[in-house]
This record gives structure tokens, sequence and C-alpha cells, in this order.
């Protein structure tokens, strides 16, 4: 059953969050009880066709343990039919995940009103962890089955600075501007868990510009670099929300790309829906600085009033 050099135990472990071992020529599984009952359905098929003297190539065995195909079409679109009539969380995807806990009571409190309130405001100086811990939520809920899509978004503006013309196709000009993206998750997720929930379309990672004219049902959305946005950006993002779906929304106000004179889209939608049943709102400053030490200080240092403009009055 283990393969040679536990091979097939290995391939195991990466479709489910399951620990296999052996004791007195048992097999033993560990984990939680749902990728244990799926697990141990796609050991018993294969240990069914073995008994039945059918000789099994590696590929059909690494097919059968890593995709489950143990059950007909007919038979897995009647246990979805059942699952959506009857309200059941069934996860699109098995991966696993980097356990990520709160820094400190801030991070704490952005996680509790995530996990209760469908539209979440998350604002602050950088290095609070605002957008690492979003995507940490969405992938969690994604994995329980909350949630069915997982959609990463951030308006495509440059940074005080021009870039000029990128080479390569559409994606390798997107890339530098999703790479802050890209890092978060390859940080919560391993590299090939995440190609392969990319091409099947369970997560998706694309410019604010490509949300326009969709409905995004039950799915975990987010949007980076908020304070990045105009008025009317932010409400053609905020209408994308569909039923079942939950969205976070990222910003530093203090680091503004806008061009002079326009007004930012997370300002404008904080001051338009604070007080509204079902958004919740979380600020952070310095003191809830989790990079470098130094960051917290050069924080506050550009907090501070400006000592060339107070030379200048002089």
């Amino acid at each position: 059953m283990l393969g040679p050099y536990d091979r097939f135990a290995k391939l195991l472990r990466q479709a489910l969050d399951v620990e296999l071992s052996t004791h007195s020529g048992n097999l033993r599984l560990k984990g939680i009880e749902d990728d244990i009952h799926e697990a141990r359905r796609r050991i018993d098929h294969l240990l069914g066709k073995s008994r039945k003297g059918r000789e099994l190539g590696v590929r059909e065995i690494e097919k059968i343990l890593l995709d489950g195909q143990s059950k007909s079409a007919r038979e897995a679109s009647q246990e979805a039919v059942l699952a959506m009539r009857s309200g059941a969380k069934r996860p699109v995807a098995r991966f696993r995940i980097r356990p990520v806990e709160p820094r400190n009571e801030n991070q704490r409190r952005y996680l509790d009103v995530i996990e209760k309130r469908p539209l979440v405001f998350g604002n602050g100086v950088a290095g609070t962890g605002k957008t690492y811990l979003a995507v940490s939520a969405a992938v969690h809920m994604l994995r329980s089955g909350e949630v069915r899509r997982l959609v990463i978004t951030r308006p495509v503006v440059e940074a005080g600075e021009h870039l000029g013309f990128l080479p390569g196709d559409l994606q390798a000009k997107l890339n530098p501007y999703m790479r802050p993206i890209y890092d978060a998750l390859h940080d919560l997720i391993e590299h090939d868990d995440l190609v392969r929930l990319e091409e099947a379309g369970v997560i998706e990672v694309a410019p604010l510009a490509y949300m326009r004219g969709r409905t995004l049902s039950n799915a975990f959305v987010i949007l980076d670099e908020a304070q990045n946005t105009t008025i009317g950006q932010m409400k053609m993002f905020l209408t994308r929300m569909g039923e079942g779906s939950r969205m976070v929304v990222t910003g530093d106000p203090s680091q503004n790309d806008l061009p002079p004179n326009t007004r930012s889209g997370l300002l404008d939608a904080v001051q338009r829906l604070r007080g509204f049943e079902g958004v919740g709102f979380v600020e952070f400053n310095a003191n809830d600085v989790v990079r470098h030490p130094l960051v917290a200080q050069i924080v506050r240092a550009y907090q501070a009033p400006s000592r060339v403009k107070e030379d200048a009055a002089e």
C-alpha cells in the first residue's frame, strides 16, 4: 500500500491533509475527520481492485490516490446535488495551508471581524499584515468549503514612477504589479498546490479592471492597495459582491499614487459605509507593525511634522 520508498503514501499526503504510518501490519491514518474518511475510501478502492487480481500500473494507482476517481460521474453528480440541497459545505479542493497566528490584539480583532462580517475594510500603515492576514483567512475558508473561489485583485497603478514599456505577454506585464499577492500565496500554500488551484480557476489573481461586469458569487474577494482606486472603481468593485460572498478591502491611505486632486475611493467608501450593518472596519497604526522593528520607527517618522516645512516657515 505504501509503495516503494513510501511513494504512494507521500502522494496521499499531498492530496489530503493526513499522515500515514504502519504498526504491526496495520495502516494508521491521522488527520481531520473528513480527510481520513476520504483517504480510507481511496485506499479501500485501491485494495478492492488489487484483491480482484487486477494488475495496477503506477499511473492508475496515482490517479486513485490523488484524484479519488473511484465513483462514477453519475454518483458524484447525485452527491453534489444532495449537498447543494442540504446546504452542506464541501471543499472544492484539497491542499495544505501554513498555519498563521495573529501577532497582536489588533490582528486578532481583524481576523475576528473578517469571520463575522461579509464586508471588511482593513486600513492602516505598511507592515501591519493587512493583506497577508486577509489572504490567510481566505485560503482557510476556501479549504473548509465556506467559499468556492478566491479572487484577489488590485488596481494597476505605478508607484510614483513611470516604468515605460514592459516586455512579454499580458501576464508578464501584470506580474510586477501582482507580485506582492503571489508572495503571500506562496508563503501560505505549497507551489504545486497553488499552480493546480490557479489552473482550475479556484484561485484567481487579476487587475481591478478585469472585475467590471462580473458577479462574484460564493467567493472570497480581496481588493488590495485600495487607496489607489478612484471613487468609480471602488463602487464598481463593491457592487461585484454576489450571493454567499465575502469581501475584504485593504489599503494604506498615506501611500496614495493617484493623480493630483483625485479623491481616493478607499477614503470615500469608508466615509459612506461607516455604520452600515454587515460592514466592519479595522484601523492599523505604527504599533501594529510586524515587519522589521525599524519599519515602525520609519512609519512614525513620516507621520511626524516635517522639519523641512518647519524650516521653510521660519
